[in-house]
């Protein structure tokens, strides 16, 4: 790498600290994350001290997509902290947040997807933000079923990978929000689940399964997946 690599990035780190330091006023720091660039947009969500209305999370929740990684991941870490407070999680019940969301658990940083994952798992008694999130989340889920289905696992190993890790994330989030899913369609995405060749979408079935369910063809499943050769697979009971 040549020289001028690492003077940016003591450039960066120079700054990084120089922000870190400054004391800055709330108003001050939703400013920076609205036209701020990457170090300032990374900092001030590390140290906004809290959300008070709904401009305030607005402003955060639009970071999460679309960004640096190094915000995304920052915004998702507070945004975790932030939702699981009830005081401002009302502030981010907004069902037009949706989109938002789903784009971010599926996210390419385990991170930023366990982050949102957690974090709006605070929203399951929001029965409008369900709805539209769920109906999303479940027809996301099986268009990637579909794709994964069709899949050579021997051929173009990164394209399989890349979908493949946008189901685990999907399951993740459903295993979250399974009552909030129609049954039938939660049935479906269980039953193809169980079929993929890669262990870990048939783990996140068993997981799943370990919710109480009286279906027949969904305890014959359990009992299949609890027999499983992977033992991630089979260690849910």
């Amino acid at each position: 790498m040549n020289s001028s690599y690492y003077e940016t990035l003591d450039e960066n780190f120079t700054q990084a600290l120089k922000l870190y330091e400054q004391e800055y006023t709330h108003s001050e720091l939703i400013e920076l994350l609205n036209h701020g660039n990457i170090v300032q947009k990374q900092i001030a969500a590390l140290r906004l001290d809290g959300i008070y209305s709904n401009n305030d999370a607005q402003v955060l929740v639009s970071n999460l997509t679309g960004q640096d990684g190094k915000i995304r991941e920052a915004v998702s870490l507070r945004l975790n902290e932030f939702m699981s407070d009830s005081d401002m999680l009302k502030f981010f019940q907004s069902a037009e947040n949706y989109q938002v969301f789903l784009d971010a658990i599926i996210d390419i940083n385990a991170n930023i997807c366990r982050n949102v994952i957690s974090a709006i798992s605070n929203l399951k008694t929001d029965s409008e933000f369900c709805n539209i999130f769920c109906q999303k989340l479940t027809q996301l889920t099986f268009d990637l079923l579909e794709k994964i289905e069709k899949f050579d696992f021997q051929d173009g190993k990164y394209k399989v990978n890349k979908e493949v890790f946008k189901l685990y994330w999907c399951l993740e989030t459903i295993y979250e929000f399974y009552d909030k899913l129609n049954f039938e369609d939660l049935k479906q995405i269980i039953l193809r689940a169980k079929e993929i060749d890669e262990y870990t979408i048939r783990e996140k079935a068993a997981k799943i399964l370990t919710h109480k369910f009286e279906d027949e063809e969904l305890l014959n499943a359990k009992i299949e997946l609890q027999n499983d050769k992977n033992y991630y697979v089979r260690r849910f009971k």
